[in-house]
């Protein structure tokens, strides 16, 4: 079956990568992800990815801690290197073509962000993963994957969670909370449904790109919806 998208950029959370864990990287979680991502590279689909650093460390948490704002950014894109590497890492492992680009420069570790560089890494299929955030701080790294789709002209942002979509209320509290198929970008501000933060969801809605969200965990999930199964919740 034909992909229904040519170039995509995926979201996962830092939290994603802790598995059960209270905090850190859970290989197998990893692995997983890199089974998946792995899966849809072999579609011949472009991808990029813009993973958090919540697992390793949150610059808005250790604010309140007494940390200085700016510094808590700062530490919480480094953080998001290590999970970039950590993926990269099992993705090459399966023989999947991978560049991290850092919007923070760190010549020894990654590229420096360069979307037209970027751009041809995907055009040979290259997955590029898209550490450090935006690089500044007060942003969070839904807006910097909200940026990095509109900069790569990616055809849709797809958010993986560890729920089946976008719901009214917490599905993990509330087993009555309602799944919704399909969302407008007002409906999402309008209801404060908290899927993205107001920057990205802004960003998505001047620039028309669409949103879909879904379930990271289920196996063959991620490909099933790049082959235009009906998975998660579409905001458009």
């Amino acid at each position: 079956m034909p992909a229904k998208f040519k170039r995509i950029l995926l979201k996962l959370s830092g939290e994603s990568l802790m598995g059960s864990k209270s905090f850190g990287i859970d290989s197998e979680i990893v692995e997983r992800i890199a089974d998946e991502v792995a899966g849809a590279a072999r579609m011949k689909i472009e991808i990029g990815i813009v993973i958090g650093g919540g697992n390793i460390y949150r610059g808005l948490s250790a604010s309140q801690q007494g940390v200085d704002r700016v510094t808590g950014d700062m530490m919480g894109m480094l953080a998001t290197v290590i999970n970039s590497l950590a993926l990269q890492n099992a993705l090459e492992k399966r023989g999947i073509y991978t560049r991290v680009q850092s919007a923070i420069k760190m010549d020894q570790i990654a590229e420096p962000l360069i979307i037209r560089r970027a751009a041809r890494h995907l055009e040979k299929k290259r997955v590029v993963i898209f550490a450090s955030g935006t690089g500044e701080p007060y942003f969070t790294t839904d807006t910097a994957a909200a940026l990095r789709a509109i900069e790569i002209k990616s055809d849709v942002i797809i958010k993986g969670t560890r729920v089946d979509g976008v719901y009214d209320s917490d599905p993990e509290k509330n087993p009555k909370a309602k799944l919704f198929r399909k969302l407008t970008y007002g409906e999402v501000l309008k209801k404060d449904l908290r899927v993205m933060d107001l920057t990205s969801i802004t960003l998505c809605r001047e620039n028309k790109l669409p949103i879909v969200v879904f379930n990271m965990n289920k196996k063959g999930n991620l490909k099933k919806l790049l082959s235009g199964g009906n998975i998660g919740t579409i905001i458009s």
